[in-house]
Formats: structure tokens, C-alpha cells, sequence
């Protein structure tokens, strides 16, 4: 039977752990490697609803981006996502900011969904060399409003936020989740827009002032999508094991 370890290992073949930012956490941190894998669950986040729904499914192993642990556990709630993983011996596999930077990770997903061509790194990883955040050419000249409203349609979201860079679109940069910050890249390398998953007021305030088309599309929506291309790649290299996509993750924002 297929081990966690084995998956372990082959995520670290494609983005490897080592090389997520300082400040993460990814990695195998719930269970042992030598724990056989019939059935697992993908997740963007190990909530307590998507530890229950594996249970109820029979999985072994949950797969997530978002690290299960990430600060320092001071104690260990009953009713936790780390808790509830531990009572039913299920173990968890986190691949964060490695899966964010790797070739085809999160945003070679969200370039591709965003049908960005001759695709580039906008800032490389000063350890690893890897690419921090992307850019592109779009697939046709756009205005703001009908840029935003392109990212809304592509990445399926109930709502987006953005500035008016007040200048028609051919290139743009992105970063998914939390990635505003790289908007001074992206203009300074004469992007006209920037995509990322959200975004802080003074930053909205800095990409009007430099002419930027910002969509803040939301953290859930750019980075969801690496998980069917995740799925894929573990089903080809395992097609023993049964991965299955959560139904329990979702978007905790609501809109009116």
C-alpha cells in the first residue's frame, strides 16, 4: 500500500519543502510516514468540518495548502483541526509558499487561468531562486473595469475590489493569496495591472497613485485552483489511492 511518506516525497520532488519562505510551516505535520494511504483528501485549509468530512470518507490523509499548524501550539483544543486529526489517526500534508513558487504551483495556475502568455518571473526567490511572484502578456488589450471584470469571470468569484490605473491593459503581474506587495515590481517592470488574492488599503492607495490596475480577487478564489492540478498529478503518480477534492472547503467571505 502507498505510504505517506511516498506522497510526501513526491510533492518534495515537484516543490520542494525546503524551499518555502522563513516564515512558514509546511510540511508532514500530523502522522508518520510509514501510515498506508487508501483515500485522501485535498484541501486548500485543514478546517474542523473538512477533518470530519475524511473521517466520514474514510481517508487516511488530508492534502492542504494551507499549513494545519502554523504559530506555535500553546494548547491542543478539543474540536481543533489538529485535534480532531490526531483522534482519528489521519495524518496531514501541507504545501504552502514551495507550492506557491513551484513550476506549475499556484501561480503558474492562476497565469494559466488568467491566459497570460510568454510568462516570467516578476521577482525571484533570493535563496532558491524561484520565482516569488509572475508576469505576462493578456490575451487582448483591456481596460480596467473590463480587466477586473475578466478576473472576476475567470476565477469564478462572487466579487472583486480594484483601482482604476486609468490605462489600457496588455501586461500584467500576479501573486496569488497575500501577494499585494509585489504591485511595486509589477509597475517598476511596466506592468498596467496586477492580480492578487487581497489586498491593504495604503496599497490599494499606492497602485492608484502609480497608474496600476489592482484586482484583489481574493485570497480562497487565486489559490483554490492549484488543487484540481494537484489532484491530477497525485492521481497519475498514485492511481491506487482515491483523492478526492473536499466538498467542506469554501470561502468563508460572504457577499451582499
Amino acid at each position: 500500500m502507498t505510504t505517506v511518506g511516498e506522497i510526501y516525497r513526491f510533492i518534495d520532488s515537484f516543490a520542494p519543502f525546503r524551499t518555502a519562505m522563513d516564515f512558514d510551516n509546511p510540511g508532514l505535520l500530523v502522522g508518520g510516514e510509514d501510515a498506508g494511504v487508501a483515500k485522501a483528501v485535498l484541501s486548500l485549509d485543514i478546517t474542523p468540518d473538512v477533518v470530519r468530512e475524511a473521517a466520514g470518507l474514510g481517508a487516511q490523509l488530508v492534502v492542504s495548502h494551507h499549513p494545519v499548524i502554523f504559530h506555535p501550539l500553546k494548547a491542543l483544543r478539543p474540536g481543533s483541526a489538529a485535534y480532531l486529526l490526531a483522534g482519528h489517526s489521519i495524518a496531514a500534508i501541507c504545501a504552502h509558499t514551495n507550492l506557491d513558487m513551484a513550476p506549475g504551483g499556484v501561480n503558474d495556475c492562476l497565469a494559466g487561468r488568467l491566459l497570460l502568455k510568454n510568462v516570467r518571473a516578476l521577482r525571484k526567490n533570493a535563496a532558491w531562486g524561484l520565482a516569488e511572484a509572475l508576469c505576462g502578456e493578456t490575451d487582448r488589450e483591456y481596460s480596467p473595469r473590463e480587466f477586473a471584470a475578466f478576473v472576476k469571470r475567470a476565477l469564478g468569484c462572487e466579487g472583486v475590489r480594484y483601482t482604476d490605473g486609468k490605462r489600457k491593459i496588455t501586461r500584467a503581474g500576479l501573486c496569488s493569496g497575500g501577494g499585494a506587495e509585489y504591485l511595486f515590481d509589477a509597475a517598476g517592470t511596466g506592468c498596467q495591472a496586477f492580480v492578487t488574492g487581497e489586498c491593504k488599503h495604503n496599497l490599494l492607495l499606492d497602485a492608484e497613485n502609480l497608474g496600476l490596475t489592482l484586482v484583489a480577487a481574493g485570497h480562497f478564489e487565486t489559490e483554490d485552483i492549484v488543487i484540481p492540478a494537484l489532484a491530477e498529478k497525485l492521481a497519475e503518480r498514485f492511481p491506487e489511492v482515491e483523492f478526492v477534492r473536499s466538498k467542506a472547503m469554501h470561502n468563508p467571505a460572504l457577499y451582499l
